[in-house]
């Protein structure tokens, strides 16, 4: 069974897909994968809608914009087979970590991350929870995170918003204290596999045993833990130090970012529906049943 699949854009939260790759549990599944190179985040949602790609990774906040945006009709998204559970971004800054808290935020020059849309529209649920006037905050948007940890040192920034490696090298480089770890606010679904509904319909068989290798891969990460982990995947990350690297695997270990199975949390759905229509990236609610397609866990067939 051959598929196209295209990367989404390089980080180490996507360890699991890259895992994926290295072990071969694809393969084991029959599958032939054509793994397509990275691109801009997102870039490769049009050629899936257009069948050009079979499928790519990445935020179901895409579904769910596909879903507030176009009419629904085969080229619609629909995202399966959970990656990332848990919201794998952190705030790092210049305040004790000891008396920091998120409402800190409304009197702190706040650097946002640029590269993607998903963490700031998260972190604005989190704030509306803690009180904060969201539009009456000093925040700095258009930064990139490596500019965001050079304001970070220079102080021109109080609090940075990163993803790793940059968590693990400003503290390593002394650049500000570990201050809100996103994940822990609890199950929000942040990366999946993403096709279209033609795309399942032609190619049920092929998704269904991708699931079922994403399946054993989860298994194999609950196993063999973090150290593993960074070994079968350090390879796709050559510029990175190998301690960075190691220290932001075990990190996202530690907080449970990485899903323990592969379908699709209805908790973590709904948190960030609602975190992004409360930030106004989509005008209207998201049924999990419009947007989400789930395979029985027994055999890979649909549920």
């Amino acid at each position: 069974m051959r598929i196209s699949l295209a990367e989404n854009f390089r980080a180490v939260f996507y360890a699991p897909c890259y895992a994926l790759k290295s072990l071969g549990l694809a393969e084991q599944e029959g599958l032939d994968i054509t793994w397509l190179p990275p691109g801009s985040p997102g870039g490769a949602i049009d050629d899936v809608k257009r069948g050009t790609v079979d499928l790519t990774w990445g935020g179901p906040m895409r579904v769910m914009r596909d879903h507030d945006t176009t009419p629904a009709d085969g080229a619609s998204l629909v995202c399966f087979g959970e990656v990332v559970a848990r919201d794998p971004f952190c705030l790092v800054g210049r305040p004790d970590p000891a008396q920091f808290r998120l409402a800190d935020l409304s009197h702190l020059r706040l650097g946002l991350v640029s590269e993607v849309p998903t963490p700031w529209q998260c972190l604005q649920a989190d704030l509306r929870a803690a009180g904060c006037d969201i539009a009456a905050m000093p925040v700095t948007q258009g930064l990139t995170m490596e500019a965001q940890l050079q304001a970070l040192k220079a102080g021109t920034l109080d609090v940075a918003q990163f993803f790793e490696p940059y968590v693990s090298r400003s503290l390593a480089e002394q650049a500000g204290h570990l201050l809100y770890t996103a994940a822990r606010r609890g199950p929000t679904v942040y990366t999946t596999f993403i096709c279209s509904r033609d795309g399942l319909a032609a190619r049920a068989e092929a998704f269904a045993a991708l699931n079922r290798a994403l399946r054993t891969l989860l298994v194999w990460i609950a196993s063999e833990g973090a150290r593993e982990l960074a070994r079968v995947t350090a390879p796709t990350f050559p510029d990175i130090p190998s301690d960075i690297f190691g220290n932001a695997v075990a990190r996202y270990c530690a907080e449970g970012v990485w899903a323990r199975e592969p379908e699709v949390s209805v908790e973590g759905f709904d948190r960030l529906a609602r975190s992004l229509l409360g930030g106004g990236f989509i005008a209207k609610p998201m049924a999990y049943a419009d947007c989400v397609h789930r395979f029985d866990a027994g055999t890979g067939a649909p549920g």
